[in-house]
């Protein structure tokens, strides 16, 4: 299959299941996909998470059902997955406005969120800045910490991992140790098991780890250097969703499945002009 049949096979899987207690690791299995990954390109492709595609289906079938039955609310609740009535209540008024109670009632529009097909977009209207390099392996030196991906707490807690690296001026001591082939500061992801990421904020850096700081080997690699041109995190997403949906289909590249990297400038982030790159290793 290709990544994009996979990609479907892991939503249909999620279409027949969605009553069920659904996990990220059988779902991921689906697609032949580590659930990171399969986590990340899922967001990238559909600009929702996996977490928020369930409850948006099973919320729409709900509704479904709650205006066409007469079950009971508290059994609707933990036929979708709610703990409690007064979860369920408060999920399905933030979706469809109303409370299931006056849902019965209703003689409006409830919001309906249809099963998802992946599609690819072939046209490659918008050209890409991409050159293929081969790098020997080298080291990243930075700060790093453990995310679960569990309910997607890497989604969350990334971001502000960031703020706090930015507001402790970390990122301008990795400026100035950055010496290695990678211009810049980096955000790289590693996998640890089915469960967790480590993600880094470093920089490429010869010689040993400075106090407080630790180290990252980065495998030699063939990479698909994409230029990156706009303000965070808007233009960063926007080159993301064009790698996925167009390079990847139409290049003939698959990706090596060891680290990705992001690369940063110390340029205003919020400039129209900032450069960044994307680095994935390709084989």
């Amino acid at each position: 299959m290709t990544w994009v049949e996979s990609l479907q096979a892991a939503i249909d899987y999620m279409e027949d299941h969605l009553l069920d207690d659904l996990s990220i690791e059988n779902i991921a299995q689906q697609a032949n996909f580590s659930v990171f990954h399969f986590q990340r390109t899922f967001a990238i492709l559909t600009d929702i998470s996996v977490g928020e595609y369930l409850r948006r289906r099973r919320l729409t079938l709900a509704a479904y059902e709650l205006t066409r039955s007469n079950t009971k609310i508290i059994d609707l609740a933990y036929r979708y997955g709610y703990d409690s009535p007064e979860a369920f209540s408060k999920a399905f008024r933030r979706q469809h406005g109303v409370t299931p109670s006056e849902a019965r009632k209703y003689t409006g529009t409830l919001k309906s969120y249809n099963r998802l097909v992946v599609q690819v977009n072939m046209k490659g209207a918008e050209p890409m800045q991409v050159k293929i390099v081969e790098r020997n392996g080298f080291q990243i030196v930075g700060v790093k910490r453990d995310f679960s991906l569990v309910n997607e707490e890497n989604l969350v807690g990334i971001p502000k991992m960031w703020d706090k690296i930015n507001g402790e001026g970390t990122d301008e001591r990795l400026f100035k140790l950055n010496n290695g082939p990678v211009e810049g500061v980096v955000g790289v992801c590693v996998e640890k098991d089915s469960g967790s990421i480590e993600y880094w904020i470093g920089t490429a850096h010869e010689g040993s780890a400075p106090d407080g700081l630790s180290n990252l080997e980065i495998p030699a690699s063939k990479w698909a250097v994409f230029e990156v041109h706009g303000p965070m995190p808007d233009a960063m997403q926007k080159a993301w969703k064009q790698i996925f949906s167009e390079w990847f289909p139409s290049s003939g590249y698959k990706h090596a499945g060891t680290p990705e990297l992001e690369v940063y400038s110390d340029e205003n982030p919020s400039s129209p002009d900032l450069y960044s790159e994307i680095w994935i290793p390709v084989k």
